[in-house]
């Protein structure tokens, strides 16, 4: 009997290994899944890392680009000069303007589409593929969409558009807006809001769509008003897209 005990308890001394080697064996499975991730992390870092290290030690050079021969170590005089110029205090106010209109906007621009496109109506297929397309657009090219082709105060879309309204009521002087001059924190708040509008909206869309429709219908049978679906449903649901 203690023979028999003996030679079934020495076994589970050697139950370490299989343990090893499952965790082993994990750990190589667990780096063959991040393998293939490794050369889009290596190019992200390389795109957006590297011009920032490089920006930060041009930063502390008197560089100039047109002779580069002539670099000369700066210290912190770059940061004394950008810290003590009196325009400084008005581009921190104008880039917060900036920041909380753009993102304010197309928060609530992006939440009101993503709750139509949530509805099923026809085209909505072709209305989310259109909608979705300013995101697509690179940021240099609707730069120059906005500038040239819908503000230009010559030829531009949007004063053609109100030349051709003036000229239906008989007027021969209509409005001509020059954004680009007269507002450009506007135009430049106007076409950002255009191109960031349909990342809101996704993001916004994946929530709607993830939520649990049988909480939904439960609410629409007791008698709540779509108004307090959305405020205490859907809302709440969306809290963690909308910190996204």
């Amino acid at each position: 009997m203690t023979t028999a005990t003996a030679r079934i308890s020495r076994p589970g001394h050697t139950a370490a290994k299989p343990t090893r080697n499952a965790r082993s064996r994990e750990r190589a499975l667990a780096w063959a899944r991040r393998a293939p991730l490794l050369p889009a992390l290596i190019f992200l870092i390389l795109v957006t890392q590297l011009p920032f290290v490089v920006t930060l030690i041009i930063s502390f050079l008197n560089w100039n680009s047109l002779s580069p021969n002539k670099t000369a170590f700066a210290g912190f005089e770059n940061y004394v000069t950008v810290l003590t110029d009196p325009d400084l205090r008005q581009a921190i106010f104008t880039t917060i303007i900036l920041t909380v209109s753009v993102v304010l906007a197309s928060l609530l621009m992006g939440l009101g589409l993503a709750l139509l496109l949530d509805k099923k109506f026809i085209g909505r297929g072709l209305a989310r593929t259109l909608l979705i397309a300013p995101f697509l657009v690179v940021p240099v090219a609707a730069a120059l969409i906005w500038k040239h082709a819908l503000l230009n105060p010559t030829y531009g879309l949007i004063n053609g558009i109100l030349t051709w309204i003036w000229s239906l009521t008989g007027s021969d002087t209509p409005p001509q807006l020059d954004l680009l001059s007269q507002a450009p924190l506007m135009a430049v708040i106007v076409s950002l809001v255009w191109q960031w509008t349909p990342f809101m909206m996704l993001i916004l869309l994946a929530g709607l769509q993830s939520r649990p429709m049988d909480t939904v219908e439960a609410a629409q049978m007791d008698g709540a008003t779509p108004w307090a679906i959305f405020r205490h449903l859907t809302l709440p649901h969306l809290r963690q897209y909308l910190e996204l």
